[in-house]
């Protein structure tokens, strides 16, 4: 029985650091407070998401949701970089072990796993309402019996669910992981402090609406390389240093915490509109509006034509 309880409780505290070291938090224990739940609640609030659509896309107690997705052990994104923005780390100080352009790619892969996976939702959303009639595909559309968010493909709203799950989750990751929101006056060029750059609001530089994708001059986000961190990421800057996953983040310190949390949810907003224009863009009005409909309500016989 010892033996057993020293595993258990080992693997508790693996799974514990895997956790601690990815992201916002995704259940309510192990020292998280289900912050991508919440940040997706708060950022999709006034979308009028039926609050079944909401549960699986969020996440509820017992439960990962589509935006839960990659924090699941089984799913293999645990350690992905561009699922979680992370080892974008870079600094200012002479003989840094890593060039400033191998950093700036590692975030440009993140951006653009983002817009992947915001595409495919637009791809998978299309199987949602026919075309011609305008019909509903109510087996494409039901989510009666629950989405597994496992990366196979099912039911079309299933589909959707995940894929906007995967996007808003590694966004929502990018404030969080990154200096975007970090204060300025932390100053100088210290790998246990490095610089912030003091923004309050979500980055251009992830916003699929605009064309000018320029890299912003100063973001970095930390080093993660496995659990645990102590045993890694030496002489470079670190996601320990940087990240903002709970109350208790040295740099969630001074309500940090809280404001990645809301500029998260902002972006969080700001995807889902891209999300329904980009649904118009490519289906036509009608289609493109019914398809968003059902992608939000719970009953997908309330959107009308």
């Amino acid at each position: 029985m010892r033996t057993a309880f020293i595993v258990a409780v080992a693997g508790a505290a693996a799974l514990l650091g895997a956790f601690q070291a990815q992201a916002f938090g995704t259940i309510r224990t192990l020292g998280q407070n289900a912050e991508h739940e919440r940040i997706t609640r708060q950022g999709l609030a006034a979308q009028g998401f039926g609050p079944l659509t909401l549960d699986e896309l969020a996440g509820k107690r017992g439960t990962f949701g589509g935006v839960g997705a990659p924090d699941r052990p089984n799913r293999g994104l645990m350690s992905s970089s561009e699922a979680h923005c992370d080892n974008g780390d870079w600094l200012d100080v002479p003989d840094y072990s890593r060039p400033r352009e191998v950093a700036q790619t590692a975030l440009e892969q993140c951006r653009a796993y983002i817009f992947a996976r915001m595409n495919e939702a637009v791809a998978d959303a299309g199987k949602l309402v026919e075309p011609g009639d305008f019909a509903i595909n109510l087996a494409e559309a039901s989510i009666a019996k629950g989405c597994r968010f496992n990366g196979r493909k099912a039911a079309a709203k299933c589909n959707v669910l995940e894929q906007l799950g995967m996007a808003f989750h590694a966004s929502q990751d990018f404030y969080s992981h990154t200096n975007w929101v970090d204060p300025v006056r932390r100053a100088g060029s210290r790998l246990d402090d490095p610089p912030g750059m003091g923004q309050a609001a979500p980055t251009y530089w992830l916003d699929q609406a605009l064309a000018d994708h320029r890299f912003p001059d100063g973001l970095i986000s930390g080093c993660y390389e496995g659990f645990p961190e102590s045993r890694h990421c030496e002489g470079r800057v670190k996601h320990a240093i940087l990240s903002k996953d709970t109350e208790r983040s040295p740099r969630g310190a001074g309500g940090v915490y809280r404001l990645a949390m809301d500029v998260a949810a902002e972006d969080t907003n700001v995807r889902w509109i891209w999300f329904e224009t980009r649904l118009i863009q490519v289906y036509g009005v009608a289609r493109g509006s019914r398809i968003a409909c059902v992608v939000r309500r719970d009953d997908p016989l309330r959107c009308k034509p």
